[in-house]
């Protein structure tokens, strides 16, 4: 494939992996868990409308109160909602576009690439070792590769490019200062 589509949908494979992990988090409140169907409605309404928040700081507050509310009719979800705060407004924090945070917080790339290195190995019987699996690996995510599509919002991957080294260039610079005062 040009390198173009792979790097756009690589970069977004890459930057939905907290948001695929938010998901599972908050899964609970698919399965209704929040108690009522009236709850589960309302917590999935406050969920939507916290992802949709351009600031990453009322989005936590709508979070917290979320969590507050559900914690005497569903204290796992309560739980699960704050143990995955941070991965949850992971899209939010980095000051994307809307239209690029609607197709990052989009699992279905991810589960696409999944399933073909699923597919991919199935018939293999035998792992050898760990350099095998990551060929093999490797080999599904290429046959995947042969099926991405542009994102709707790929004119503006240089903007994720951009907001995601300066995310880590500054928690590097933090880590490093940590680790001095540590040492001092």
């Amino acid at each position: 494939p040009p390198p173009d589509r792979f790097g756009a949908a690589a970069a977004a494979v890459g930057a939905q992996a907290a948001v695929v992990e938010a998901a599972h988090d908050i899964s609970p409140l698919d399965t209704c868990a929040a108690g009522t169907p009236a709850t589960a409605s309302s917590a999935r309404k406050a969920l939507r409308q916290a992802w949709q928040f351009d600031d990453a700081d009322k989005a936590e507050r709508l979070l917290r109160n979320l969590a507050r509310r559900l914690e005497q009719e569903a204290p796992g979800v309560a739980a699960s909602i704050l143990e995955g705060l941070d991965e949850i407004l992971t899209v939010n924090r980095l000051g994307l576009p809307a239209q690029l945070r609607r197709s990052l917080a989009c699992t279905n790339s991810i589960e696409n690439v999944m399933g073909t290195v699923r597919r991919v190995c199935r018939n293999v019987k035998r792992w050898r070792n760990a350099a095998m699996a990551l060929r093999w690996t490797a080999a599904g995510m290429l046959e995947a590769a042969k099926g991405f599509r542009r994102l709707k919002a790929h004119k503006q991957l240089p903007i994720l490019r951009a907001a995601l080294a300066a995310h880590h260039a500054k928690h590097t610079t933090k880590e490093k200062l940590e680790d001095g005062l540590k040492a001092a």
